[in-house]
C-alpha cells in the first residue's frame, strides 16, 4: 500500500512538472513553437511515406535527432524488429534520459523510477513472458480493475490494447526509462526460453490469444479450461484448486476461429461442427517439459464448446507424502500396496484426484521385476515401465475385453481404469483371487457405498468379502494459503460441527481464508481428504451378511476407521482447510 501511495505521489508531482515546463516553454519560447510549428509541417511533408510519430517529431524538434537520421534509424529498427525507442537507446544516438524527459513533455505524463516500485506488488503470471518481450512492456502493479504496465514509449498503443485483450483487465501506461526498462525485463525474466510458445509459426490475434490462455493455466496449476460460446457473449474459464474462474471476454466473433484453432492444435476434424471431438495436445513448455492436454469438444446453442484438461505427468510422480494421507492412512496405504493379490479401490467423484492415487500406488509399485498392465479411458500421463492400454469401445475393446487380454500376459498387477458394469467386476475379482494385484476406481462417495454398490451391480457378497483389501474415498480440498487468518467460533457451534469437547479444550485454532497477491480468495493448491477401510474379518462378516451401508459404516466407526467428514475435520485442526470448504466437498455430514 505504502508504494501504491508512492508512486501516485511520484506521477502527481512528475505530471505537474511536465504540464508547468509544457506552459513555461510556450510562453517563454513562442518565436520558437511558430517555427517548430513550420518545420513540423515540413516534416510530416516529406515523410508521407512513413509518418513521423507524435515522439519522433519531439525528439526532432528538441534537436536531439536529425529527420534523415530518424527515418535511419526506424528502417533499422524495423529490421532489427525492435521499437525504435529501444534502438536508439541501444545504438547510444539518444541517452534513456533524453527520450524519457522528451516523452514526459510531450504527453504531459511521469516519469516513473522502477527501482522505487515494490517487487511483491509485480501481478505474477498474469501476463506472458512472450507478450512481455514482443511489445517490450511489463506489468508493474494492479490498483482496483485496472492493470499499470511499464513502457518507455507512450505511442506504443498496440502493447496496452494487446494485453488488455489478452488479460481482459483495462490498461493504463506508465512511463519509464529505456535502460531501466530492459535490465528490469531481464531481471524478472532471464534468458528467454526457446520453446515456451512452440505452438506453430501463426501469429494471427486468435493464435496467439489461444496460446496465451493455454500458457495461463498452466502457470496458475489449473486442471481444466473451458471455452464457451453464447448468444451475446464468449467466455474462457479455468478451474484452478476446483473452482471454476472467468478469465478472459473475448469478442463474440472470434468463437469459430478459437474453435478451429483448437481443433487443429487437438488434431481433430475442423470442418467437423455436428457431433462431439476428441483430441489430443503436447506442449513443450520448456526445453525439458511437455505437458499434455486432453481436448473435448461439444455442439452447442451458439457454437462448440470445448474443454480442455491439463494432464501432468509430474503430478503422477508427486508421492504418497505430497497427497495428504494422514500417517495411520497411509501405513494402510502402503500395506495394501504390498499384498500379493486382491483388490485396491479408489472411489469417490469425477475431479476428486482418483487417477493421481492410482499412479502413486503404480509408481511405488512399478519395478522391473514386475509386470504391470493398465486399462484406461482414455490413458492420460504417459508410465515408462508400465503397459498401458486406451479402451476402445467402437471396436470392441472395453474394460472387460483389456482386462481378459491381460489375464493371458503373465501380469503381476493389473489396473483397470473404472469398473462400470457386472463383466469387468467378475473378471477384476476373479484375477484378485488368483494371485493378482487390481487396482481400480468406482464412482461412489464412501468406503461403504462402494460394496453396496458391487453388490446391487451383482457381485456375491462372498467375493467382495474375501477378494477386496483396502478401499479408499476420496475428496479433493481447496489448501488455505499461508496468507490465512484465525477466526472466531463459538464453541457450540463448533460441538455441532464434530469437534469434541478434548479438542475445545486443548486450544483448537480455525483460520479462514484472508487473500494476496499470491493466492486465489485465500487459497492455494489442494488437500486430499480420505477415508481409508481395511477390509478386517468383522467388516468382511457385516459383508457376507448381506450388510447394507449404514452397516457397513457402522461396525468402520468401531473399527476406528474415520470417515470423509471426520477426515476433513483432522485437516481444519490441523490447519490446512476451512470449515467453509469442509461443507463444500462434504456435503456438510
Amino acid at each position: 500500500q505504502y508504494g501504491t501511495q508512492l508512486i501516485s505521489y511520484q506521477v502527481l508531482i512528475s505530471t505537474f512538472r511536465a504540464k508547468c515546463a509544457a506552459i513555461f516553454r510556450c510562453c517563454i519560447l513562442g518565436l520558437r513553437v511558430y517555427t517548430d510549428s513550420i518545420k513540423l509541417e515540413s516534416l510530416t511533408m516529406s515523410a508521407q511515406s512513413k509518418p513521423i510519430s507524435g515522439l519522433t517529431r519531439r525528439l526532432i524538434q528538441d534537436g536531439l535527432i536529425e529527420l534523415e537520421a530518424a527515418e535511419k534509424c526506424s528502417v533499422e529498427a524495423s529490421k532489427a524488429r525492435r521499437s525504435l525507442v529501444s534502438y536508439l537507446v541501444k545504438e547510444n544516438i539518444i541517452s534513456a534520459e533524453a527520450i524519457a524527459a522528451a516523452a514526459a513533455s510531450e504527453f504531459g505524463t511521469a516519469i516513473i523510477d522502477l527501482d522505487a516500485i515494490d517487487p511483491s506488488m509485480i501481478p505474477e503470471g498474469l501476463v506472458s513472458e512472450q507478450l512481455i518481450r514482443e511489445h517490450h512492456a511489463f506489468p508493474l502493479f494492479q490498483r482496483g480493475k485496472r492493470l499499470f504496465v511499464a513502457v518507455s514509449d507512450p505511442t506504443n498503443r498496440a502493447a496496452l490494447a494487446d494485453i488488455r485483450f489478452k488479460t481482459g483487465i483495462p490498461t493504463e501506461e506508465v512511463l519509464v526509462r529505456e535502460d531501466q526498462l530492459t535490465a528490469y525485463i531481464e531481471h524478472h525474466l532471464g534468458e528467454p526460453e526457446e520453446d515456451l510458445t512452440d505452438f506453430g509459426d501463426d501469429v494471427a490475434p486468435v493464435v496467439q490469444f489461444v496460446n496465451q490462455m493455454l500458457l495461463n493455466a498452466i502457470r496458475l496449476g489449473s486442471s481444466d479450461l473451458h471455452f464457451e460460446p453464447f448468444e451475446k457473449s464468449y467466455k474462457v474459464r479455468f478451474r484452478t484448486d476446483g473452482i471454476l474462474h472467468e478469465v478472459a471476454s473475448p469478442p463474440v466473433t472470434l468463437s469459430p476461429r478459437i474453435a478451429a484453432r483448437l481443433k487443429v492444435m487437438g488434431q481433430m476434424d475442423s470442418s467437423e461442427r455436428r457431433v462431439p471431438q476428441d483430441g489430443r495436445i503436447k506442449l513443450k513448455v520448456s526445453k525439458t517439459k511437455s505437458i499434455y492436454l486432453r481436448v473435448n469438444t461439444l455442439p452447442v446453442l451458439f457454437g462448440e464448446k470445448i474443454v480442455l484438461r491439463i494432464l501432468d505427468a509430474s503430478t503422477a510422480q508427486m508421492g504418497i507424502d505430497a497427497l495428504g494421507y494422514d500417517d495411520d492412512q497411509k501405513a494402510l496405504y502402503l500395506e495394501a500396496l504390498n499384498k500379493p493379490q486382491g483388490m485396491f479401490l479408489v472411489t469417490g467423484p469425477t475431479g476428486s484426484g482418483k487417477t493421481v492415487s492410482l499412479y502413486t500406488g503404480l509408481n511405488i509399485l512399478n519395478t522391473p521385476e514386475l509386470n504391470i498392465s493398465t486399462a484406461e479411458d482414455p490413458v492420460e500421463i504417459n508410465l515408462e515401465g508400465i503397459n498401458q492400454c486406451s479402451v476402445n469401445p467402437k471396436v470392441g475393446l472395453d474394460f472387460s475385453a483389456a482386462l481378459r487380454s491381460f489375464l493371458r500376459q503373465d501380469p503381476d498387477i493389473v489396473m483397470v481404469g473404472e469398473i462400470r458394469d457386472i463383466e469387468t467386476a467378475e473378471i477384476a475379482i476373479k484375477a484378485a483371487q488368483t494371485g493378482h494385484m487390481v487396482l481400480s476406481t468406482l464412482h461412489t462417495n464412501s468406503a461403504p457405498e462402494t460394496i453396496t454398490r458391487l453388490r446391487n451391480m451383482g457381485v456375491p457378497a462372498f467375493n467382495l468379502a474375501t477378494s477386496i483389501n483396502l478401499i479408499v474415498a476420496q475428496r479433493l480440498a481447496r489448501r488455505l494459503c499461508s496468507c490465512k487468518e484465525k477466526i472466531d467460533v463459538p464453541a457450540t457451534a463448533l460441538l455441532e460441527k464434530g469437534f469434541t469437547q478434548e479438542d475445545l479444550d486443548a486450544g483448537l485454532e480455525i483460520y479462514g481464508p484472508k487473500g494476496c497477491d499470491k493466492c486465489n480468495g485465500g487459497y492455494k493448491g489442494r488437500v486430499g481428504v480420505y477415508e481409508v477401510v481395511k477390509i478386517t474379518p468383522e467388516i468382511s462378516k457385516v459383508i457376507m451378511e448381506d450388510g447394507n451401508s449404514l452397516e457397513i459404516s457402522r461396525i468402520c466407526q468401531e473399527q476406528g476407521f474415520r470417515n470423509i467428514y471426520q477426515s476433513a475435520l483432522l485437516k481444519v485442526k490441523q490447519g490446512l482447510t476451512s470449515l467453509n470448504e469442509v461443507d463444500r466437498v462434504t456435503s456438510g455430514h
